[in-house]
């Protein structure tokens, strides 16, 4: 028997939140690494510094992310917060005309004015705030996000498409070693954007070409400043 919540498993949209998070923070890893790691390579002819580059990179880019996902989450979270108070303030003061607001909301979807007057009294009798919540404000649980999983996705997956700029960087040669580094990131960020359009149900074409021309720009513009330094560390 096919229910609501089985209906909703068939939908990608409730992935939305971790998956922009996951696929961010990978994405960045590889990119972010692999071009300060090419940019080191450029101007360098020993491992040493482009690993020493890259390990300080990873560490600092994991934190930066995760930091950076979970107060900006967070800002999401206290503005949605607040302006569930006030809502909640506002059917208290003034439920008429937050009924009336309701019933204009239904009727600009589609519905007949005395229908939509008969869907907001009812769905405001069983809950008045959890109508207004998700019809007014536009906030539900799909859209709404977690802090700590949206950080610790950001972190783990910006580690996870750094580690594999490392692991490129141990075992390749140091002899155009940036040419390797560029070669690996794309396999890299074509598997990473198969994986996001598989798992989000989208394009796979076009989430593939997306993630590696924006890759190449980013690697090649790093090569050319390790270049235009012409100096060999």
């Amino acid at each position: 028997m096919l229910t609501i919540d089985n209906y909703l498993d068939n939908h990608y949209i409730h992935r939305s939140n971790w998956l922009r998070a996951a696929v961010l923070g990978a994405n960045d890893g590889i990119i972010s690494i692999s071009s300060l790691a090419i940019g080191v390579a450029a101007a360098s002819s020993t491992r040493q510094p482009i690993l020493l580059a890259t390990v300080a990179g990873l560490v600092a880019g994991a934190l930066s992310m995760a930091a950076g996902e979970y107060v900006s989450v967070s800002s999401q979270t206290d503005t949605e917060q607040a302006d569930i108070a006030r809502e909640a303030q506002e059917l208290k003061d003034m439920p008429e005309a937050e009924l009336s607001m309701l019933a204009q909301i239904y009727e600009k979807r589609g519905l007949k004015k005395e229908t939509a007057l008969l869907v907001a009294t009812e769905l405001m009798e069983v809950d008045a705030l959890g109508a207004h919540i998700r019809d007014e404000l536009g906030i539900n649980e799909l859209t709404q996000a977690n802090p700590i999983q949206a950080a610790l996705a950001s972190g783990a997956s910006f580690t996870a498409g750094g580690v594999l700029s490392l692991l490129v960087i141990l075992f390749c040669p140091v002899a155009q070693m940036e040419y390797y580094l560029y070669g690996f990131s794309i396999l890299f960020l074509a598997a990473l954007g198969s994986i996001a359009a598989k798992t989000g149900g989208s394009s796979l074409k076009k989430a593939v070409l997306r993630i590696t021309l924006w890759g190449t720009l980013a690697m090649g513009l790093s090569a050319l400043v390790g270049y235009l330094f012409g100096v060999k560390i």
